[in-house]
């Protein structure tokens, strides 16, 4: 759910649950899995658990608090966050930052489909305390199939208990931390770094556990991505409560470990067994219910990235919807059956959470890394920070997220498979991308105001069928008196298509997310009208409606008439009539490629078959829409030799 972003900066009580609501729920939820994923099946010793808590507190010091919550949210595009809203921001200060975007937008998709089932799962697991043996698996799998079911009525009525539940999640962990805290204060000691040191260093293989200990900063990336949720300040806020509230957890954990008497954990979790036996049964709901809670932020944050992707051209048009009237909630039945296939898959493949720990954090490490790059052209360029500043906070991010990085390498032969949902999505990015780089450069823009007398001579010549009254194509020229050259030909060739207006429509889309106006130039009074729509990077554009309105708003302004004609064509229906055109290209047989351009570009028609029709991309009516198709001629074919048979007769 997206609330409206006109109140995101204002501080009420409202605005805190919200952002406790949407937020967190990743970070949230992770001392569900995060110290038990570091004790693991090892000796419990105070270098171990004291060492592992040093580290998580100062992971959530650096890695959150400064880079995210201090710097990250600095970059936000007119109150939005993510990793396409900071490229938005910096692409024009270097052109080789298409890749790094791509990555991590790619590893940032790859995480939802393993934090809702490794979240569902270790709160679920909990149950087996009540009842030893519970099929654990078939229950996560229909909690996770009803969360994505429910996606198509949107999360608008549900959505408003986000927050109190959260509430009482992060209450939960704080009274259950403490009170081991208060037990066993001498726990405390474990946020000196030194531990953090020696675990890293003198514990054996220490060093590996960090791809452990990163699990406690995972939901920090989408943290960032949620900014237009709440704005800065609720973000910031509310921080202060959360960060509190996991320290004490993590540490009532640590307390627990170090006087429960056993020298090995044998796959129990801290988390639940820290709680009073009469609360056991209720701290499991509430837990079930924070990860279901953070499943949903972690769903909608995927929607609305690949919505950002196909409004910036990193992503086939697909369809997407608007389940509810709440500003900015979108629903793309496409991506959600890709999130719960992978979601599925993921449970039955690993069965637990723990098999799923062993695998999880790889993907948004190399997520952060590829923010770091973005975010330090923002200080740089944008913010005009010190070069010096800029380079030790890089190098101390690199540092950080590069250890966390080969960490996390180990995971990857229990992770195999995911890499192919990775290279997937990445392919498909990379394709699109470059290949319409490609498609463009093969787009002829001609200068529209030299063909506008003929235009208008062919509106007036009666011999020539009228094709509509008025006659609109979409153009990509970002000029005003341009179009392409194909709309010209378009226009005059084979069957001259006459109309009383003809219409130039350009969508633009802005680096701002929200932005809807327009821009009206006309090169003949009443004839050749170009209209520019500035559309935000978060809109999923209505072309159709959009153009209408403009229409009606020029003729009550009395800018245009909509030209009642003595020929009678008018006589049983005074409205006028819309006719759009859209050309689409198609790969022509006359082409000879090189193996690289040849792989992106067939590729690209591909994907361009599979995604939405460019009709319904930009929100036309099929009874208003001509499509005509144009060869794209890339590398034609060269020294075609043909021997002429002799005649034999």
């Amino acid at each position: 759910m997206k609330p409206d972003t006109t109140h995101s900066g204002r501080i009420t009580i409202a605005s805190l649950l919200v952002a406790l609501g949407i937020i967190y729920g990743d970070i949230g939820t992770s001392p569900l899995y995060v110290l038990k994923a570091i004790v693991g099946n090892r000796h419990i010793d105070e270098t171990l658990v004291f060492g592992g808590v040093s580290c998580i507190f100062w992971t959530l010091v650096f890695q959150t608090t400064v880079k995210y919550i201090w710097l990250t949210l600095k970059a936000d595009n007119d109150g939005e966050g993510g990793i396409f809203s900071l490229y938005a921001l910096v692409r024009r200060y270097g052109k080789k930052l298409v890749i790094p975007t791509i990555l991590g937008a790619t590893t940032l998709l790859a995480d939802g489909i393993i934090t809702p089932p490794i979240s569902v799962a270790s709160a679920v697991e909990g149950f087996e305390m009540v009842v030893p043996g519970l099929p654990t698996v078939p229950i996560v799998i229909i909690i996770l199939s009803l969360l994505f079911f429910f996606q198509r009525f949107g999360t608008q009525k549900v959505g408003v208990s986000f927050g109190p539940v959260m509430v009482v999640w992060f209450s939960l962990l704080l009274v259950t931390g403490i009170s081991q805290v208060m037990l066993f204060p001498d726990v405390i000691r474990a946020l000196n770094p030194y531990y953090g040191y020696r675990l890293l260093t003198q514990y054996p293989n220490g060093f590996w556990l960090l791809g452990a200990v990163f699990l406690c900063t995972t939901g920090a990336e989408a943290l960032y991505s949620d900014l237009g949720h709440c704005g800065i300040r609720n973000i910031r806020i509310t921080w202060i409560f959360v960060k509190i509230c996991l320290v004490a957890n993590y540490l009532g954990q640590a307390a627990w470990l170090m006087h429960q008497g056993q020298p090995f954990l044998q796959d129990r979790n801290p988390f639940f067994e820290m709680m009073p036996h009469w609360f056991l049964v209720a701290g499991i709901i509430i837990a079930t219910t924070a990860t279901i809670i953070a499943s949903q932020a972690l769903i909608s944050g995927s929607y609305t990235l690949i919505s950002e992707a196909m409004n910036l051209n990193f992503w086939p048009r697909v369809s997407v919807r608007q389940p509810s009237n709440l500003k900015g909630q979108i629903y793309i039945p496409s991506v959600n059956i890709i999130l719960w296939l992978g979601c599925i898959g993921m449970i039955l493949y690993f069965r637990s959470s723990t098999h799923m720990e062993a695998a999880y954090g790889f993907s948004i490490t190399v997520a952060m890394m590829m923010t770091t790059i973005l975010l330090s052209y923002f200080l740089l360029y944008k913010l005009k920070w010190n070069r010096w500043l800029v380079l030790v906070l890089l190098l101390v991010f690199v540092i950080t997220e590069t250890s966390f990085f080969v960490a996390n390498i180990a995971k990857i032969k229990q992770r195999w498979m995911f890499l192919f949902f990775e290279f997937f999505i990445f392919m498909t990015m990379y394709i699109w991308y470059f290949a319409r780089k490609i498609n463009n450069r093969f787009t002829r823009f001609v200068d529209l105001g030299k063909y506008a007398p003929v235009i208008k001579e062919l509106s007036e010549d009666d011999n020539i069928p009228k094709f509509s009254t008025h006659l609109i194509y979409l153009t990509k020229a970002n000029i005003w008196n341009q179009v392409e050259e194909k709309i010209i030909n378009s226009i005059f060739s084979k069957k001259p298509k006459r109309a009383d207006v003809y219409w130039f429509v350009h969508i633009n889309r802005t680096t701002e997310p929200y932005t809807l106006s327009y821009d009206v130039s006309e090169l003949i009074d009443d004839k050749v009208i170009k209209v520019t729509i500035h559309a935000g990077f978060r809109i999923q554009p209505k072309t159709e409606l959009y153009f209408k309105k403009i229409v009606q708003e020029l003729v009550a302004q009395k800018e245009l008439n909509l030209h009642i004609r003595p020929d009678g064509s008018t006589k049983y229906n005074a409205q006028p009539d819309y006719k759009f055109v859209v050309i689409e290209k198609f790969l022509s047989v006359e082409n000879e490629f090189a193996l690289k351009e040849g792989i992106l570009l067939n590729s690209y028609f591909f994907l361009k078959e599979l995604g939405q029709s460019d009709e319904k991309a930009f929100g036309l009516d099929k009874s208003d829409v001509e499509v005509e198709h144009v060869p794209l001629i890339y590398q034609p074919v060269q020294n075609i030799q043909l021997t002429r048979n002799q005649d034999m007769a």
